[in-house]
């Protein structure tokens, strides 16, 4: 019930707000299906590209596991790998557009126990997203994101997977409130709605009709390390799938994420 409560709030919730930074913007867990649990880790590199200080891409490899639907060890089984970059630009004082190429490799299992792996699904995804922040006050930022979604499809061998390709609109709000100048640290708290329509090859070739699929909520903390360059965030996800009820209040997500920022070099 708290679940479907919070799915009719989600408008008003993106319309008040919350989101923000993205120059220390973390990098968001992807969902990973059905679980209680899971975990995700990403090692990262972020470059300056200009002087301004306007633009600066983002590439990094990230790692998912979780558990079964019914146990809670979010490391038990072998989930997806990433590889994405991502270019920004911020062309206003608070707009910015970015976009970016992404691979993934995810592992499939049986939705029944004992949850055996079916194989590996592989996925191409362009996208792009537009983001409009306010700063509210001193310590307060807020950012509203629009993120469109095309994704492709392929079993292990590139042969036709059940969904041959998807385009996937996401919306997210999140507040970022800033806690200390040292360190740069900082709290977020997000929200973010999923909405999707799939041309299908199995079990017939078709389109799905669009529609709400998730709503992912996500808290971090996040720091500069102290004489290095790397950026430190630690964070928790919760996803609300549409339609699956086995597990209470969604799959609970830890993450973590490193990234070496790299200062702008004039070639």
């Amino acid at each position: 019930m708290l679940k479907f409560r919070f799915i009719n709030l989600f408008p008003i919730i993106l319309l008040l707000g919350i989101h923000i930074n993205t120059v220390y913007g973390q990098v968001s867990p992807p969902g990973l299906g059905k679980a209680k649990t899971a975990s995700w880790s990403v090692l990262g590199l972020r470059r300056k590209l200009d002087s301004a200080g306007t633009k600066e891409a983002l590439t990094y490899i990230g790692l998912g596991t979780k558990s079964t639907p019914d146990d809670s060890n979010p490391f038990h089984k072998q989930a997806i790998w990433v590889l994405n970059h991502e270019v920004y630009h911020k062309f206003a004082p608070n707009q910015q557009y970015s976009y970016a190429l992404s691979y993934r490799r995810q592992n499939v299992y049986d939705e029944t126990a004992p949850y055996h792996n079916e194989g590996v699904e592989q996925e191409f995804r362009l996208y792009g997203r537009y983001a409009y922040t306010f700063k509210l006050a001193e310590r307060w930022k807020w950012k509203n994101t629009l993120r469109q979604e095309f994704r492709k499809f392929f079993t292990a061998d590139f042969h036709k997977a059940e969904e041959n390709f998807q385009f996937r609109t996401r919306l997210k709000s999140q507040v970022n409130f800033k806690i200390s100048d040292k360190n740069k640290q900082e709290l977020t708290l997000s929200a973010e709605g999923l909405f999707a329509i799939s041309k299908l090859n199995k079990p017939e070739d078709a389109w799905s009709s669009f529609g709400y699929k998730e709503t992912r909520l996500g808290f971090y903390y996040m720091t500069d390390i102290p004489k290095t360059p790397l950026r430190l965030d630690v964070g928790y996800m919760n996803d609300l799938i549409k339609g699956y009820d086995q597990v209470d209040f969604g799959v609970h997500y830890l993450a973590v994420d490193l990234i070496w920022n790299l200062p702008y070099h004039k070639h």
